[in-house]
């Protein structure tokens, strides 16, 4: 069929095409955002909490506010859920009393408030404004799994030496090297260390959380911008966050749940919930290019019932010189499959290029192909070959019966 009707096949083909190239594109994109996600939250380990302060208090209206929304590390409270409404934001710092507080809890490990703020950077003639984070040395072991490119980690006593992140070494600042000079804000650091790619700590420098106090201008003597608790046991979670909000409310006199002043995360439970909407999204993105599949199907079964009915006299003849219906059968379902194959091929090509050109735009970079986004599975591409075959010989499924059931007299008879 696909050498004595060419146009028409390739036509046919076309909509398996479009239809297996979308639902491969997307499927592999989303499982690229679902593993990159795995990766960037699991660098900070599933028995790792973190507390931020401030929240959003709305007023003017009864009942309405959004209570216990935390700020990022480097400050800032939550929002309010519409702009007409008049809010009071309120910004309560972290300070060392807290951290002294989570200590005395029983299933927490290990306590670090940290700093954090952009500062001026300058590096063999070139500056860039950076992401500064100011840590505890002594405990900094703890809360980091990102392994070393070069160097070392920082230490209890260093004072102007700092770790660099891979992509402040590699592509902000090209070919960034341990022991070289760096100016902060005007003052003089050591590279003692470079750490390898880990995607959330790629674009930040870390210190010394006393050093940073110095040289960060937004940062206070005893404040925090986030403190990071690291748990014993990952299944008392629920009851450690819980015990957490109770232990911060009575240190810091606060009596109601909604006036609470900080927030804690799990990074667990976000990730459960981005990756469940990254899911729902990509399942609904290709159920609308599984139209396209259902177009090609159809595609197929017009092309069949038009072969039928061109080759009636042919399968008239092959009856007659001995062919059974399950031949004739055979003969038609094996045309629609190879039809469907033939457009499973094509679809998966054109699929990995388009999902390239999806992470291309993702990245920023469309002058070429990038797949630092994307995923292709196994089970991905074996799906896609079965379902187009699939797809091809349900289609054709009915023209094949039916011309499986022509008598032999009326097919030949037939003009």
């Amino acid at each position: 069929m696909l050498i004595h009707s060419k146009l028409r096949s390739y036509l046919t083909i076309i909509g398996i095409v479009i239809g297996i190239a979308a639902v491969v594109s997307i499927v592999a994109v989303s499982q690229g955002a679902q593993r990159q996600l795995e990766s960037q939250l699991g660098s900070l380990g599933a028995d790792i909490l973190t507390i931020s302060p401030g929240f959003s208090r709305a007023t003017g209206i009864s009942g309405f506010r959004v209570a216990g929304q935390g700020g990022g590390p480097s400050g800032g409270g939550g929002f309010p859920m519409e702009s007409t409404v008049n809010t009071q934001n309120l910004f309560v710092n972290l300070t060392a009393r807290d951290v002294t507080v989570l200590k005395g809890i029983a299933n927490i490990k290990s306590v670090m408030g940290t700093v954090s703020s952009r500062a001026s950077v300058n590096y063999l003639g070139k500056s860039a404004n950076i992401n500064i984070k100011g840590i505890d040395a002594d405990v900094w072991g703890d809360f980091t799994s990102v392994e070393l490119e070069s160097g070392r980690y920082l230490v209890r006593g260093d004072t102007n030496a700092i770790v660099v992140g891979n992509r402040v070494a590699n592509s902000i600042f090209d070919g960034m090297q341990i022991n070289r000079q760096v100016t902060i804000e005007g003052k003089t650091f050591k590279i003692v260390g470079i750490l390898k790619s880990s995607g959330s700590d790629d674009s930040t420098i870390f210190m010394p959380i006393a050093t940073a106090r110095d040289v960060l201008d937004d940062v206070g003597r005893d404040e925090f911008h986030s403190i990071a608790v690291k748990i014993n046991d990952v299944e008392k979670t629920d009851e450690t966050i819980a015990e957490i909000e109770k232990k911060l409310m009575t240190s810091r006199g606060i009596l109601q749940e909604r006036n609470k002043d900080f927030s804690v995360s799990n990074p667990s439970a976000m990730q459960e919930t981005i990756i469940s909407s990254i899911n729902s999204i990509a399942l609904f993105l290709a159920a609308i290019a599984a139209i396209s599949l259902i177009v090609g199907a159809v595609g197929i079964a017009n092309t069949m019932f038009t072969s039928v009915l061109e080759k009636t006299k042919e399968i008239g003849i092959m009856k007659a010189i001995g062919a059974q219906n399950k031949d004739i059968l055979l003969i038609f379902l094996f045309n629609s499959g190879l039809l469907g194959l033939v457009g499973g091929i094509g679809g998966i090509i054109l699929g990995i290029f388009g999902a390239g050109l999806i992470g291309s735009m993702a990245n920023g970079s469309f002058g070429r192909m990038s797949f630092g986004v994307t995923y292709f599975s196994p089970v991905l591409i074996g799906g896609a070959f079965l379902i187009s075959i699939v797809v091809g010989m349900v289609a054709g499924a009915i023209p094949a019966y039916r011309a499986s059931k022509l008598k032999p007299v009326d097919a030949l008879r037939y003009e």
